[in-house]
């Protein structure tokens, strides 16, 4: 599971050991592996001051053969992020985790994956290679555009499916709104698992069996303690990885 934070501060403390302080641009990935409990939420004294919060969470299935790995903690400052620009200066490309055309970005996953945040300018079109073994998607953070070589209409909040293929077309409306001069697209994929899941709340097994062993062993509490100084915390097992 992963934490991508554009605005604001978000606190993570788990059982494992992991944990720290994240700030826009920042990125925190967390391998929840055979079970963990943590915590993660804006700081009080931004909520009380009504500070601006904005990111997104993006939740990877681990193999069946990794869902019982060690847990791990990985924070990606907004720095280690590989910056690309299109050659026309049109789109700026943020490589997060995984690879594109040769360039690494800073995430490593068990799963095999690949997410981008490209700030597109209006009127700007990028199109991307894509590895055909790979499921492609992308999701509308701000702005208006479209995707595709029949360019589909997309807006904020709406998320895009692509077909088979070796690359992807995304292209920025030429007017878009006062509170969103750009195109904000978040462009992700990975490698299919095609594996059975059974999951409930934040457990992700591969079978029934599986998933009430990991919720009996939350309410044991064999998934570990957070520190005293953390007021509650959320169990995970098997979930995977990532950015949000």
């Amino acid at each position: 599971m992963g934490t991508y934070l554009i605005d604001g501060t978000f606190v993570h403390q788990d059982s494992n050991g992991g944990g720290g302080i994240i700030n826009g641009g920042d990125t925190q990935w967390m391998t929840a592996g055979s079970g963990l409990l943590h915590i993660e939420a804006p700081p009080e004294s931004l909520v009380v001051s009504g500070g601006l919060f904005h990111g997104l969470q993006l939740w990877v299935n681990l193999p069946a053969s990794d869902k019982m790995m060690p847990p791990r903690y990985q924070d990606i400052g907004g720095g280690q992020v590989q910056l690309l620009t299109t050659p026309d200066g049109g789109s700026l490309l943020r490589v997060i985790a995984g690879e594109l055309d040769g360039h690494q970005g800073p995430g490593i996953t068990h799963t095999p994956i690949t997410m981008i945040h490209a700030t597109v300018s209006p009127g700007a079109q990028i199109t991307l290679p894509w590895r055909e073994d790979f499921n492609a998607l992308a999701y509308v953070m701000a702005g208006r555009g479209s995707v595709g070589e029949d360019r589909r209409p997309v807006r904020t909040g709406q998320t895009a499916v692509f077909g088979e293929g070796g690359s992807l077309t995304v292209r920025a409306d030429e007017s878009q709104d006062s509170n969103a001069p750009d195109l904000e697209i978040v462009i992700l994929g990975g490698r299919p698992i095609r594996e059975p899941m059974a999951h409930y709340g934040p457990f992700v097994m591969n079978s029934q069996h599986e998933l009430q062993q990991a919720f009996d062993d939350f309410q044991a509490g064999r998934l570990g303690r957070i520190p005293t100084t953390a007021r509650t915390g959320l169990g995970h097992r098997g979930a995977g990885e990532a950015d949000s």
